[in-house]
This record gives structure tokens, C-alpha cells and sequence, in this order.
């Protein structure tokens, strides 16, 4: 919950100057919902693209303040669910987020899953078996096959400065693709986009993006810096041309 609309068009004004031409990275902003309608102004023409923050599970009716799929459609591609805030914050369960994900699908438009275990509990050894309990729950209205995107953001590094190694990224991500494999297909498993977020920053995005386990980062506080933010998608675009001229 940041930035004025002003603030918000100024910033992916900003944003899409920068990296809009960039073809070999999908550049997706998420601004607030009261600013979706300008920034796609704004960024009309650019390789970026729009996402939402949250969406309800119902499609229409008596629900003051909520915002239903059929309202984002024609705006947005994506939609974030499940962010650890909206769990913490507004205790959203883990049945809950299952229901948006089939709403956001059942609307055309891709989920952005986020999924991640609290410092409590990695620290008694459960970090594994949490992540895939909530991918598992979170999946259990998933139509197979359709496109999913899934953010692992550990809880203990979201604006805190702690990031997490690349290490314990890799091993979570290959732990998630496996879970995927069991509940659907290895092929689901496989073409499913697996992202980190969690202190992301243009410091530490260079190892991220070299990373083959990780497909990408799911920005927080330095999405709010259009420089900062440019940083981090011209290092992954540097890394896309590395990996297209080996080939």
C-alpha cells in the first residue's frame, strides 16, 4: 500500500522508459487497485505488464470493498495471492487463497502463488514440509495444466534485509517442482515459473538471475525505486543474453 495514483503513474512512467523495450525479460508491475486504470495508460505500448495485488474469491455480489476478477479483466494479466501479509495480516487461510487462484483462472488471468515459511518455523527444521503442505492446500481447486506462477518468498526475509542464499532458494524451489510433479505432472512441474522475492535488491540480483533454479524475483521495497527496479530487470536481462548466445 504505497504511492499516491500520481505517484504510481509517475513511477511506472519511470519504470517503463527504462525497460520497456527489454524483450528478453516479462517485466509485470503490480501497482494498488484505484491506480491499475492510469498505469495501464501509462504503460501502453511497453513490454510491460500489469498485475494486481489481491483479488476476491467471489465473483460478484454483496461484498463492500472487495474486487472481483471480472473487474480486473482486460487490465491485468496476474494477479498476486497469497502474499504473506495477506495471510498474516487479514487471516487468510490457506482455503481461502485456494478459491482466488480458481477465480483468477477461471477469469483468464494467471495466479502469482506466494509461498514461505516463517523464521519459527525453519528454525525447528520445518521449513520443507511447510512450503509444500501450502503449495499442496493452496492447489486444491487448481484445474490442471492452466498457467500458474509461483513466488516462494520466506517470511523472515520480506523487508527485512535477511535474503535468503541462493542455496536455500535452489533447494525450496526444487523441493515446490517436486511437490508440483506429485500432485499433477513432471511436465506441470517443469514449465511452471518458480520465483524468489524476499529483500530482493540490485546488490544481491546478480546471483538470483544467474541462478538456472530460479526464474525470476517477485520485487517488494525496491520496486518502489524505478532505478533500483531497472537494476534488477537489466540483470536478468544480461543474464537471458548470456544464456541465448551459449546456446
Amino acid at each position: 500500500m504505497n504511492a499516491t495514483i500520481a505517484g504510481g503513474v509517475e513511477l511506472a512512467r519511470q519504470i517503463g522508459s527504462i525497460v520497456g523495450e527489454i524483450e528478453s525479460v516479462d517485466v509485470v508491475i503490480c501497482p494498488p487497485f484505484v491506480s491499475l486504470s492510469s498505469v495501464a495508460h501509462c504503460v501502453s505500448g511497453s513490454n510491460v505488464t500489469l498485475g494486481a495485488q489481491d483479488v476476491s474469491e467471489h465473483d460478484y455480489g454483496a461484498y463492500t470493498g472487495e474486487v472481483a476478477t471480472g473487474m480486473l479483466a482486460g487490465i491485468v494479466d496476474y494477479v498476486i495471492v497469497g502474499h504473506s501479509e495477506r495471510r498474516s495480516l487479514f487471516g487468510e487461510s490457506d482455503a481461502r487463497i485456494a478459491r482466488k487462484i480458481a477465480a483468477v483462472i477461471a477469469g483468464g488471468m494467471t495466479p502469482i502463488l506466494c509461498v514461505g515459511e516463517s523464521e519459527d518455523v525453519r528454525e525447528v527444521g520445518r521449513a520443507e514440509r511447510f512450503v509444500r503442505e501450502q503449495v499442496k492446500s493452496c492447489l486444491s481447486d487448481y484445474e490442471r495444466g492452466e498457467p500458474l506462477v509461483i513466488a516462494y518468498e520466506p517470511v523472515w526475509a520480506i523487508g527485512t534485509g535477511l535474503a535468503a542464499t541462493v542455496a536455500q532458494i535452489e533447494y525450496m524451489i526444487e523441493s515446490i517442482r517436486e511437490e508440483l510433479a506429485d500432485l499433477y505432472s513432471q511436465g506441470l512441474s517443469e514449465r511452471t515459473r518458480i520465483l524468489y522475492g524476499g529483500s530482493v535488491n540490485p546488490s544481491n540480483v546478480d546471483d538470483y538471475a544467474a541462478s538456472d533454479s530460479i526464474d525470476g524475483a517477485l520485487v517488494g521495497g525496491a520496486s518502489l525505486n524505478g532505478d533500483d527496479f531497472a537494476a534488477i530487470v537489466a540483470s536478468y536481462a544480461v543474464t537471458a543474453s548470456r544464456r541465448s548466445e551459449s546456446r
